[in-house]
């Protein structure tokens, strides 16, 4: 049965149409990551939130892969004029696109399809196709880490952040590699439809909501000692109190440390400092509550430990560049409706 391309839709009407672009030479478990992601959100009325479709630069038809199968695609270059949000990818690192950072003359055409109100992202080394469109020209993005050096070689307009899982760049997004590209999409959910429906998202594909740190923290370095003490306990003890005023030494001596080797440890496991994943897990916190109940500003910032409406203001307006009640309305609304919300963009 031969298969027909989608139809095009009208703004604001059906679910969110998510188009996978397919490169020969993909790798599956990439190609895998939006439609497990994108496939899961429904509303309270059991519909899809996404529709998820994947294309390639040719008819439909066989792609190559790394592995030793091949994937039937059954849609055409066509589909991507349809898309809301296109992804790109990772494939393996060969032709013009990664010698020379050159498109070939059908992803080119291809890439022209692409509506200009539509949202693009990339995985991993599918970076490489929008830096050599040029979309990334001036623009912060990432890829795998020890791909890194390379693309800001090849592409020297780009500002190439190796120690970031994904950036949000507004209408372009990029991650590093394999698993940051599940970050990338729970982080696209989230801005699309709050931290509630991409907390259920992760929960149901057992991936945590929210990684803590960078690429950094996967960079090979000498195999810690098995006997060495961990932070995660004192984690887990401070994500059951973060509406306390929590201090460095509590945590510490939790794990019987001193807080100047505490403070390493933690980076060393987590890529960021003590206060700065405290301040990240409280603006998760915040924007749950804000989300799934009706407690005043005031009653959030208690809960979720800024102590005041004002200091948690200032971390959401940093975090998220929207405040406290700008959030609750936009989600609020969105549910109301059953419509999308408008984006809010938190880069990595």
């Amino acid at each position: 049965m031969d298969l027909v391309e989608p139809p095009p839709h009208p703004a604001g009407r059906g679910p969110h149409r998510v188009v996978v672009l397919a490169l020969d030479g993909l790798l599956p478990f990439e190609l895998g990551i939006p439609h497990r992601v994108f496939g899961r959100p429904r509303d309270e009325r059991g519909r899809p939130l996404y529709e998820v479709v994947t294309c390639s630069v040719r008819p439909p038809g066989p792609v190559e892969t790394d592995a030793d199968f091949t994937v039937h695609v059954p849609h055409g270059p066509e589909a991507l004029a349809t898309a809301d949000t296109v992804i790109i990818p990772a494939c393996y690192e060969r032709g013009p696109l990664f010698e020379r950072g050159e498109l070939t003359d059908e992803l080119a055409a291809a890439l022209g399809r692409i509506p200009p109100s539509a949202r693009i992202a990339s995985i991993c080394t599918g970076v490489y196709v929008l830096a050599a469109a040029g979309r990334l020209d001036g623009r912060r993005a990432t890829t795998h880490w020890a791909d890194a050096e390379r693309l800001q070689r090849l592409f020297p307009r780009i500002d190439v952040d190796p120690d970031v899982l994904f950036v949000d760049d507004g209408d372009i997004l990029t991650s590093a590699g394999v698993a940051a590209g599940i970050d990338l999409c729970l982080h696209m959910v989230r801005c699309d439809h709050g931290a509630a429906v991409a907390n259920d998202v992760a929960r149901r594909t057992v991936v945590p909501p929210h990684r803590d740190g960078g690429q950094a923290q996967y960079i090979r370095r000498p195999v810690p000692d098995p006997q060495q003490a961990s932070t995660s306990g004192a984690r887990a003890w401070a994500l059951g109190r973060l509406h306390e005023p929590l201090q460095l030494r509590d945590m510490a001596e939790r794990e019987s440390m001193s807080v100047r080797t505490f403070t390493r440890r933690f980076r060393e496991e987590t890529g960021v400092s003590p206060g700065q994943w405290l301040t990240r897990q409280r603006v998760e916190r915040a924007r749950h509550l804000l989300e799934s109940t009706d407690l005043t500003v005031d009653q959030v910032a208690r809960e979720s430990g800024f102590g005041t409406a004002q200091s948690m203001r200032a971390h959401l307006q940093t975090a998220l560049g929207v405040t406290p009640t700008a959030y609750r309305r936009t989600f609020h609304a969105a549910a109301e409706h059953g419509e999308e919300a408008p984006a809010v963009h938190a880069g990595a």
